[in-house]
């Protein structure tokens, strides 16, 4: 097969495109697929790491604000809380932008967006600024949030089924390292006795670099259409809100208790800023490292069984984090909640590997085969992953507000924790009722097309 040609689309399109990309046929991959693919990975992982950065600053920035800026812990919850949730909600149109604009093009497009909420924040953050102008400025950091969807749905398109978890795992795992990579530069500016603005002047010219790197080396992929009937047949999939819901156990987990981590320690274990920035970033780094991880063991016994019995343990951290909780001891509740950030990581790596899986398994079933199943597989793949990502970030939202709620009613995160241990239970159930719970009596089936589809779920 030819090496897809790099040569320009029509001019009222404009930018480098490939007109001819078909990962699935082995031997293109090897020859040209697989070099172009990790160009593209690397220089997407860029621009949504700056992303992560930007949308998760404001964790980070309430660690500045002390009693001279009147803000009660209530104030800072809900101000993370939204700052959360428009990530979430901008992850929808994120996703179809890919496809209007093309995935470079929107690289550069999106990464330039992210100087208006930091260069926002450079301007009103000292004290005396209102409550409503932190909460406008931090509304507009959200926008970070949708780097992440649009850059998934890029690198779906680039990889073949074999290699998505790891690529996704990869490229979600560098965005995601964005949170402790921000929270580490806190640390040492805060060390250093460095205001907020000198973390804010950092990352205006990382954002820059971004956009531009994205513009000298990444492409568009000319078969990536805007498909609008694909994002309702997502949306009409039992399966899109299924995995929305695992979603928010795992990444709602990582990116809400991210934001809340810090704000924990200082209001439950009375840390200073310095000494809770000392070790919020480790739980969110080793989160992001594993990502990959998570995503490869997914591929070598199955994203369900692997997503399965990380649920299980990220119950018995939980556990383990109200006892913490309950009995105030700072160095358990610790080790417990980074435990618990590197079981999210993982869980973000089977879950995101399933949605692949799910969807070639529903062509396969349907008579597809070859490239027809893969086509089919990527189409409705891509389009759901702008969906389950942002239903998957509220419950981001969904963790800072019962912090809120809980040390508002109990004065501690205890109440919080036990909600949590609870969904993670419910997400146990769900995946063994949905994914795993048939295969062995779908296996001894008389009928092999019947039992093809559900066994296949098992190993997605």
């Amino acid at each position: 097969m030819t090496a897809p040609s790099t040569a320009p689309a029509p001019p009222s399109r404009g930018g480098r495109w490939i007109q001819q990309w078909d990962p699935e046929d082995e031997t293109f991959w090897k020859e040209t697929g697989e070099k172009v693919a990790k160009r593209n990975l690397l220089f997407s992982v860029l621009s949504e790491h700056i992303g992560f950065s930007v949308w998760t600053l404001w964790s980070v920035l309430v660690l500045f604000m002390g009693p001279e800026y009147g803000l009660t812990p209530a104030d800072k919850f809900l101000l993370t809380s939204m700052v959360t949730l428009v990530g979430a909600v901008v992850r929808v149109p994120y996703t179809f932008a890919v496809a209007i604009f093309g995935g470079r093009n929107w690289t550069i497009i999106s990464a330039s967006l992210l100087l208006v909420p930091t260069v926002a924040a450079f301007t009103v953050m000292k004290p005396g600024t209102s409550f409503d102008t932190f909460l406008l400025v931090g509304l507009l950091a959200g926008i970070g949030g949708g780097n992440f969807a649009s850059s998934m749905t890029n690198i779906n398109a680039f990889f073949p089924l074999r290699k998505k978890g790891w690529a996704l795992g990869l490229n979600a795992g560098g965005g995601n390292i964005g949170v402790p990579v921000i929270q580490l530069i806190a640390l040492a500016i805060i060390g250093a006795s460095g205001g907020p603005r000198v973390l804010l002047g950092i990352y205006i010219p990382l954002i820059l670099v971004a956009a531009v790197l994205a513009a000298l080396f990444m492409d568009n992929i000319e078969n990536v259409k805007n498909d609008t009937g694909a994002a309702k047949d997502a949306a009409r999939d039992g399966h899109t809100w299924i995995m929305s819901f695992l979603y928010i156990g795992t990444f709602g987990s990582f990116i809400g208790y991210s934001f809340a981590f810090g704000q924990v320690l200082t209001n439950q274990f009375g840390r200073t800023p310095l000494e809770a920035a000392y070790v919020t970033f480790i739980g969110p780094l080793l989160g992001s490292l594993i990502r990959p991880v998570g995503g490869a063991l997914a591929d070598k016994y199955g994203g369900a069984k692997i997503t399965l019995w990380n649920y299980v343990g990220m119950g018995a951290a939980t556990a383990v984090l109200i006892a913490a909780s309950m009995e105030k001891s700072l160095a358990l509740f610790t080790v417990a909640f980074v435990v618990l950030f590197v079981l999210t990581g993982i869980g973000n790596g089977s879950t995101f590997k399933m949605i692949p899986g799910i969807f070639h398994t529903k062509a396969l079933a349907k008579g597809l085969e070859g490239e027809a199943a893969a086509a089919y597989g990527r189409r409705l793949s891509g389009a759901s992953m702008g969906l389950i990502g942002a239903v998957g970030a509220l419950g981001g939202v969904g963790i800072n507000l019962a912090f809120r709620q809980s040390f508002l009613s109990y004065g501690s995160g205890t109440g919080a924790f036990v909600a949590f241990l609870a969904f993670y239970a419910a997400c146990f159930g769900v995946t063994w009722a949905v994914y795993l719970r048939r295969t062995a009596a779908q296996g001894q089936a008389s009928t092999a097309t019947e039992a093809k589809p559900q066994l296949s779920y098992a190993e997605v």
